[in-house]
């Protein structure tokens, strides 16, 4: 008996993917990392001449703690770079047993196109010797250098000043997140003052977590950098504040000021004529600003598109109104109020029914008030909105009356965010509602929103439905845990991508 076929299932069948043009399948080649080009470069000679062709490794990521590519020996990366990405490189990243004077001469000599360079020596215990380089990168725009809290950096940088004129993105990334609460001995590893003084078409700089900046290192930058449009201080808990007057005076072209975590001081930055400053994206999360210094300096400030305030336990009600009366959210875009015990469920719902209409990002989490009603009454407000986090963890502490009826809530995005991109949720399993009709309600948010990349909730037997019915329906990396990941409107900075690293 002879099985029926029809006609597009016989095209099925004489197809071949080698049959496509070599500029497509380069194409779909170029969606894959280079440990599985390796890989696929087994299959066959073709697949093999496609997986090494230049295009596809003008980018390396040579760190496999951050997902890259490990190489046995240095040989083996000159080879690579020489055979593989040749003058087409763009991008390269190098753990510190790769930084070596063959290598960086390598990179020097036959990569004249190399634009974004990362030194990682945040794992080192020890710097190779570099007396002997006598080629670096010339060209480089944006450098990332993550520093050791044992290896003074000296012995290389001093051979590298004369090629760091062209870099308008600096990242020093400290170890702050590897401390201990040990008091130990502070270093100044890298010499701020010579950067600066090799650094004149700095744009972005972002100093994250280095424990021996100080305002005094600010005002270095300030002198001598003045087309900086982005500075980012975040964790380096010695800057004060003092140092701003200079960098608000010095560079005109500053937007951008983050200084997250940092050890701000009322004085010093009621000091500041923020007034006479084109700063319009602010960050002070997890600052100990005064309701009086808070009030002083934000009101001065002309207008906001980005303004991150969360965990600020002195953030009130009268300085959120008087920053809406004032025409200070006229541009707003993005905005963290997280974690804000003075501020009340009446002045943050007169907030978004102002400006809720050009929002793409909001925080709210971490504020136990804002329940179920709150939610489903603003959200129609929030037609633009792309990022949204919300919700209370931990709602033992809370001691909720009424169980969150999470579907309505679903409902409402879906009915009026078509535009959604991330979403996180973070009420506890006990303490949302939901039943087996919640699945069509699951069902909304995924068809309604068809931009959603981002699903994050806390784990237990809702979040396995959802990631069941996302599963389903071919969308598996949407949904996540509150446990593994974060979401944040960071991503809504204009410089956004110039600030990303590791």
């Amino acid at each position: 008996m002879m099985a029926f076929c029809s006609p597009f299932s016989a095209i099925l069948q004489k197809f071949l993917i080698t049959r496509l043009p070599e500029k497509i399948m380069l194409q779909i080649f170029s969606h894959l990392s280079h440990p599985e080009l390796c890989n696929i470069a087994r299959v066959c000679k073709m697949w093999r001449r496609l997986a090494y062709d230049h295009s596809l490794w003008q980018s390396l990521n040579l760190r496999p703690e951050y997902g890259g590519i490990f190489v046995r020996s240095i040989d083996e990366l000159l080879n690579l770079i020489h055979h593989r990405s040749g003058s087409g490189l763009r991008c390269i990243e190098l753990s510190s047993d790769l930084v070596t004077i063959p290598v960086l001469e390598e990179l020097g000599n036959r990569c004249p196109n190399l634009r974004y360079l990362t030194l990682d020596f945040s794992n080192a215990m020890q710097l190779h010797d570099f007396n002997e380089l006598a080629s670096f990168p010339s060209s480089i725009k944006y450098l990332c250098i993550c520093l050791s809290d044992v290896i003074f950096m000296e012995g290389l940088m001093r051979k590298i000043y004369s090629c760091l004129s062209a870099v308008e993105i600096l990242h020093l990334i400290g170890t702050f997140e590897l401390a201990t609460e040990e008091e130990e001995e502070i270093y100044e590893v890298i010499n701020i003052s010579k950067i600066k003084a090799h650094t004149p078409n700095l744009r972005v700089i972002n100093l994250f977590g280095i424990n021996f900046i100080e305002d005094s290192h600010v005002e270095l930058l300030a002198s001598n950098c003045i087309h900086l449009e982005c500075v980012a201080l975040n964790f380096c808990l010695n800057v004060k504040g003092s140092s701003f007057t200079l960098l608000i005076a010095n560079c005109k072209k500053l937007t951008t000021l983050l200084l997250e975590h940092c050890g701000l001081k009322d004085e010093f930055m009621m000091a500041v004529p923020w007034e006479n400053s084109g700063i319009c994206e602010l960050d002070i999360t997890s600052t100990e600003l005064s309701a009086e210094c808070l009030e002083n300096f934000l009101t001065r400030i002309p207008y906001f598109t980005y303004l991150a305030a969360g965990h600020t336990d002195f953030f009130t009600d009268h300085i959120l109104n008087t920053l809406c009366d004032s025409g200070k959210f006229k541009q707003v875009k993005a905005i963290d109020l997280s974690h804000t015990p003075a501020l009340n469920e009446q002045s943050i719902t007169n907030l978004l029914k102002l400006h809720g209409h050009q929002l793409h990002g909001l925080m709210l989490h971490g504020k136990a008030t804002l329940a179920e009603y709150f939610w489903t009454t603003v959200i129609p407000y929030l037609g633009a909105i792309k990022v949204c986090v919300l919700g209370a963890s931990h709602g033992w502490f809370f001691k909720y009356n009424t169980r969150v009826h999470i579907d309505k809530i679903l409902e409402s995005f879906a009915g009026f965010c078509p535009n959604l991109e991330a979403l996180e949720i973070q009420w506890d399993p006990d303490t949302i509602r939901f039943s087996d009709k919640s699945r069509k309600f699951i069902d909304r948010i995924r068809i309604k929103c068809p931009r959603l990349k981002s699903l994050t909730l806390s784990d237990g037997k809702y979040y396995e439905m959802v990631k069941g019915n996302f599963e389903r329906a071919e969308c598996p990396r949407v949904v996540r845990t509150t446990t593994t990941y974060i979401t944040s409107i960071i991503s809504l900075l204009r410089r956004y991508k110039d600030l990303r690293f590791n």
